[in-house]
């Protein structure tokens, strides 16, 4: 008979084992029935009890017989002193780590192992350390979330390893800026507008290119510093002479979101129209992101691995700055200071959008959206202090409408540059939808 219970008396937890009945078993203190080894020593469960509640440094005097009383099952309870004695002489002792009792009929019967106080003690403080330990060990959110949504964030942090590199270390052969080559031109009919319409496109451009100017730092291997400034002559040619270096950037973040993409699940299920619908829409936005999460706010660089792009404020004034959109919204964003996961769900709800043009299975692209939009609340409740970050999830859903606006405003601005001055790959030529003529 196998049995697992709580001693009654001591409220110490038991466990089995088997041993062969070798008949009846009495208590070497009283005589009386035994139940197992207590504190070394097969007892009873009342001689149990009774050493159990004597406090260690007990010393009880014998009131009778001079500590010569006889201990049976009957004269137990009259005097402690000589109970104590028989006891100690029995071979019970308090630093016993554990303790059996019997029980069962038959051929066999049922050892419970019952561990003393200090021992129960101890082992309950290891099961609570080893339930802190498994839910440290989960990951992020992992408590509260459901396992479709745990499924899609691991799905999307692991696109994100696979597909972005922080350290930029496999950016090459990147061309830099030639502001003092006489190879670099400035368009014909920029040089000398000769007619209202071509100066009006000159003012536009420069309004364009120089409300901020760039400036660009590459740490070579051998700890080499190169500093790039852009000019602070009238010549023009600051104008041009990063737009090589920026289209050479902006394709190989490109090519990253893409991969991106198709390492989801969810995407690659779409038709291959919906695809690309989606990322002619959302690259740009995604890029942004991407880039946030190597931007310092403190010193305003954007830290590429051994490139460094930092802007230059030709006014002096810090706050001008923020007026440009795009910065205005890098230093809101990185403000928040959001978790990766939370990062790589803002791509994934940017990514589906329902309404960008030529989406033709709209609703499943919604239910998508929604689905990501649920999982970051959720995330965010999980393991976000509150109330603290109650208004969290509003506000990256209202960055990611401040953005969507963005992205317009730079797709018109590429569209006038490269009508101008041709400088796009031909990747950004076909993300948005830019024709030669």
């Amino acid at each position: 008979m196998q049995c697992n219970e709580t001693d009654s008396t001591s409220g110490n937890s038991t466990t089995n084992a088997d041993e062969e009945d070798e008949g009846p078993q009495i208590c070497r203190v009283c005589g009386d029935k035994a139940t197992g080894y207590h504190f070394n020593v097969m007892t009873c469960e009342g001689c149990k009890g009774f050493f159990r509640a004597i406090k260690r440094n007990a010393r009880p005097r014998c009131l009778f017989r001079k500590g010569a009383c006889e201990i049976t099952r009957k004269t137990r309870r009259q005097c402690q002193a000589c109970r104590l004695r028989k006891c100690l002489e029995s071979g019970m002792r308090k630093e016993s780590e554990q303790h059996t009792t019997w029980t069962g009929v038959g051929s066999r019967a049922a050892i419970l192992v019952i561990m003393s106080d200090a021992a129960v003690e101890q082992r309950r403080a290891l099961i609570r350390r080893k339930k802190r330990e498994q839910i440290g060990a989960q990951p992020p959110g992992a408590k509260g979330l459901t396992e479709e949504q745990r499924t899609m964030i691991s799905e999307l942090m692991n696109a994100q390893m696979k597909t972005f590199d922080t350290t930029f270390t496999h950016f090459k052969n990147f061309r830099l800026p030639e502001v003092l080559s006489s190879s670099l031109e400035i368009p014909e009919c920029l040089q000398t507008p000769s007619s209202r319409e071509e100066a009006a496109k000159w003012s536009k451009l420069r309004e364009d290119l120089c409300s901020v100017k760039l400036s660009l730092q590459l740490r070579g291997e051998d700890g080499s510093v190169w500093n790039y400034k852009p000019p602070a002559d009238n010549s023009g040619k600051e104008i041009f002479s990063l737009l090589p270096h920026i289209a050479d950037m902006s394709t190989y973040m490109f090519k990253g979101i893409i991969n991106f993409a198709k390492v989801i699940s969810y995407f690659r299920d779409l038709p291959i129209e919906d695809q690309i619908s989606l990322l002619k829409g959302a690259t740009f936005e995604l890029c942004q992101l991407r880039f946030n999460t190597v931007f310092n706010a403190e010193t305003g660089t954007w830290e590429c691995g051994r490139l460094s792009y930092s802007l230059e404020d030709p006014s002096g004034g810090f706050q001008q700055l923020l007026l440009q959109p795009m910065l205005k919204f890098h230093y809101m964003l990185k403000k928040l200071q959001l978790h990766k996961e939370e990062y790589v769900l803002m791509q994934a709800i940017s990514l589906f959008s329902p309404d960008r043009p030529g989406v033709v299975q709209r609703q499943v692209v919604d239910q998508l959206q929604e689905r990501f939009a649920i999982t970051l609340k959720a995330y965010i409740e999980c393991n976000r202090p509150q109330p603290a970050h109650r208004f969290l999830f509003l506000k990256i859903m209202a960055m990611l409408t401040e953005l969507r606006s963005i992205n317009a405003q730079h797709t018109q601005r590429l569209l006038r540059i490269q009508d101008i001055h041709p400088f796009a790959t031909p990747l950004m030529q076909e993300l948005f939808s830019i024709t030669e003529s």
